[in-house]
């Protein structure tokens, strides 16, 4: 039990890594939080930044997720996979709410994929697909966003993942929900920035 809360402390200290922060502070010196729409995501810092340096930011991001459950499955063996989901819930909460930069973040998206992705990785790749196909056709991240984790659940459920996996597919669809909640709001007023 000690060492299953040191790792979920371990795993929330991952996600809280602020990546996106870190990059556009040493490329380019700024804070991206004073910048753009403010928030520390790829998305974010591939409108103030540059693309290579959203990419990167957005790669960095789901390795966070993935390391973080990755580990947790290698050390704690588990039929029911309790550890590795908590794992995943530290790194998506710690990525949105990081100890590092005064428990603000991103939104968890990319986070949650790498988390979803360690646990389930078809239903994670046909709703990234998913999510590149409407953001290519509508020019909308958040709906991209919106509409994958709207889906998790259900397509936890239609791969017959464990209870777990849905409970945590069920919490990562609300939180990303209401994280989007500024972003529901513009899209419904049509103040929406498209990429």
């Amino acid at each position: 039990m000690i060492g299953a809360a040191l790792y979920l402390i371990l795993a929330y200290l991952i996600g809280a890594i602020p990546t996106g922060y870190l990059i556009a502070k040493q490329l380019k010196g700024i804070d991206i939080r004073e910048h753009g729409s403010g928030n520390v995501g790829s998305t974010n810092v591939r409108r103030v930044v540059g693309k290579k340096a959203g990419y990167t930011t957005l790669v960095l991001d789901f390795l966070k997720g993935l390391i973080a459950v990755s580990g947790a499955k290698i050390l704690f063996h588990d039929p029911q996979q309790i550890v590795p989901v908590l794992a995943g819930v530290a790194a998506v909460i710690g990525h949105s709410r990081s100890v590092f930069i005064g428990f603000k973040g991103g939104k968890s998206v990319i986070t949650s994929s790498g988390v979803i992705f360690a646990l389930e990785p078809w239903p994670a790749i046909i709703l990234t697909g998913l999510a590149f196909v409407v953001i290519k056709l509508t020019r909308y991240v958040s709906i991209g966003s919106l509409l994958s984790a709207i889906l998790l659940p259900v397509a936890i459920w239609l791969a017959h993942g464990p209870l777990s996996h849905l409970v945590l597919a069920g919490f990562i669809c609300i939180y990303v929900i209401y994280l989007h909640r500024g972003n529901i709001d513009r899209l419904i007023h049509h103040q929406e920035n498209r990429i």
